[in-house]
């Protein structure tokens, strides 16, 4: 178990609604979700300042989003449907398909990995984006399910398990929980609007400078944390 200390705070735009989060090259990149409100978005981390937005059209649902090759990749909820943009100019190329509902996606140098809410993680082909196989993930030999935002971090996918406060620490090779992040304290929910629904959800690391930010749903802020053990 994990606990944290808090780094840096910084602040985020508390009507985005955090599907998908991730860091790159000096910029964080996050999907929103909602119908109607979906978007992805280039963010100045230090600022919160919006630098670049496109929205998605009704009826989607944006979920999860990784870049590969300089295209940025794009879930959808329950509409089974993927898209494909440049990652400079926002601009959709393609869409995919794909069945069940879309939740979060990441990547390591030579795949793309997708939460869908159960057990399962879906390991995709950076290129076609089929499904080459799949990581059944359990602790102590039970399933986790509800995993939302993923992220690739030192060669483990970190989870946000919905409606919790706890990141599973998961080892791709055997899809073993081999540690939790417990971020109960981090942030008081009871000041939102619906703090049922604004959970946290959000995650991205930057590699360059070994940097762990996390966020929610509509919260305030993006915290650069670092791990501590309990």
């Amino acid at each position: 178990m994990y606990g944290f200390r808090i780094v840096h705070r910084y602040p985020h735009d508390p009507s985005a609604y955090t599907e998908g989060l991730f860091y790159e090259d000096g910029f964080l990149y996050e999907s929103t979700g909602g119908i109607g409100k979906s978007s992805i978005r280039k963010v100045e981390l230090e600022t919160g300042k919006i630098l670049q937005q496109t929205g998605l059209p009704e009826p989607f649902y944006g979920e999860g989003i990784v870049s590969w090759r300089q295209k940025l990749m794009q879930l959808t909820w329950q509409d089974h449907v993927g898209i494909v943009y440049d990652l400079k100019r926002f601009a959709p190329s393609r869409r995919f398909s794909y069945p069940g509902e879309g939740w979060a996606l990441t990547r390591d140098s030579s795949h793309i990995y997708m939460s869908d809410g159960t057990a399962y993680l879906r390991v995709l082909d950076p290129e076609t984006l089929a499904e080459d196989s799949a990581i059944y993930v359990t602790h102590d030999g039970i399933p986790t399910v509800n995993l939302n935002e993923i992220e690739w971090v030192k060669g483990q996918i970190y989870a946000n398990v919905w409606l919790s406060n706890r990141i599973a620490r998961i080892d791709p090779s055997s899809g073993h929980v081999v540690g939790w992040i417990d971020l109960d304290g981090l942030f008081d929910t009871r000041t939102l609007p619906d703090p049922g629904n604004d959970v946290l959800n959000g995650i991205a690391y930057d590699a360059e400078h070994d940097r762990l930010f996390v966020t929610g749903k509509c919260w305030p802020f993006v915290f650069e944390i670092e791990l501590t053990h309990e």
